[in-house]
């Protein structure tokens, strides 16, 4: 087990890499614990779960709306939870999105932690203290910074996620070997029958590996006012997949990390052999599909990204594997690369 810690101006948040659901009780408080979970996880795990009350939600986007949040806290409320509460969340992004959204509202904040069960979670969605819902087609619009007191990362859950999920979770390992670091990049490439048969061992190692990087990233920029911009690779186009085509979030995300990576092969920020090696590693992987979205529609979903100020938008380019670069253009210069890529690309 790893323990990496979060180091915020206003908090400290540890992820336990490798630690075991079972495990959780040593770290939670006697009493005033709700559980919010989902209908999947619960049928796996329920039995392994603390004898606390549980609330679970149904699986998916469908669930990462106020409505939801409104009915998990009223049933906090009738449940007793007062201040000194502590919310556990045990499931994927969604769970946790929704789990720390709740925890920073309720009362005006009450503590919370995790139970880590999917890739992408894991990798990405739990750690950071970023959490949000959605409002209408737009995607995390409504969200706060609350940093969970511990995060659970027991890799051994991992074996029993879908195909598509656990893939979907591995687009987001790729984002971050992209983004910051290039030995993370080469370990994925050189292990892919590893990573298909789902190595307990080097996905232990792996999911480390990006933690750290994360943590290392949130730690200097709680707030994404600055160098966390860049844990946003490939979310730009693929938000606008994700909410218009409703396909899982590593999937679109690796669709947008495709555009992104060429629309920085067309400023000259990366090697075509650089740019060749990023697009097969995702074909390796299934992870490339056609995602089209009409030119009269991409451009009312680029305006809608969080990313954006006026005119202009926060984009990441990749200056190679292992480097990103965060650069402020027009969003017409997004919107305009987009249709050119589609229509070349056909």
């Amino acid at each position: 087990m790893e323990k990496i810690i979060i180091d915020t101006p206003g908090y400290r948040s540890e992820v336990l890499v490798g630690e075991k659901l079972g495990n959780v009780g040593t770290l939670l408080p006697v009493k005033g614990i709700a559980i919010i979970t989902d209908d999947n996880v619960l049928k796996l795990y329920g039995k392994s779960f603390p004898e606390f009350p549980v609330f679970s939600v149904t699986p998916g986007e469908e669930s990462k709306k106020l409505e939801v949040i409104e009915r998990l806290a009223e049933r906090l409320l009738e449940g007793g939870i007062d201040r000194s509460g502590f919310i556990l969340a045990v499931g994927g992004g969604v769970v946790c999105d929704i789990a720390g959204f709740l925890a920073s509202i309720y009362m005006r904040g009450i503590r919370c932690g995790y139970i880590s069960t999917t890739l992408l979670s894991q990798v990405d969605a739990s750690t950071g203290g970023k959490n949000g819902v959605n409002l209408g087609d737009t995607k995390n619009i409504l969200g706060t910074f609350t940093q969970p007191e511990f995060v659970i990362c027991d890799t051994v859950l991992l074996q029993t996620l879908s195909e598509r999920e656990y893939l979907s979770g591995l687009a987001e390992m790729i984002k971050t070997a992209i983004i910051g670091d290039k030995y993370l990049f080469d370990l994925i490439e050189k292990s892919v029958v590893a990573i298909k048969n789902r190595d307990n061992d080097l996905l232990t190692d792996l999911v480390a590996k990006s933690v750290r990087f994360k943590a290392l990233v949130v730690s200097e920029d709680e707030k994404e006012s600055g160098i966390r911009r860049i844990l946003n690779f490939g979310h730009t186009f693929g938000h606008a997949i994700e909410m218009y085509h409703s396909v899982n979030h590593g999937f679109a995300v690796a669709a947008g990390m495709e555009l992104s990576t060429d629309f920085s092969f067309s400023r000259g920020l990366i090697s075509k052999e650089e740019k060749e090696r990023i697009t097969d590693i995702l074909k390796r992987f299934g992870l490339l599909e056609n995602y089209n979205i009409p030119d009269n529609q991409i451009d009312r979903y680029i305006i809608h990204d969080k990313k954006k100020s006026g005119s202009e938008i926060h984009f990441i380019f990749t200056g190679g594997i292992g480097k990103a670069v965060a650069e402020k253009i027009p969003v017409s210069a997004v919107t305009d690369f987009y249709k050119l890529y589609k229509k070349t690309n056909k």
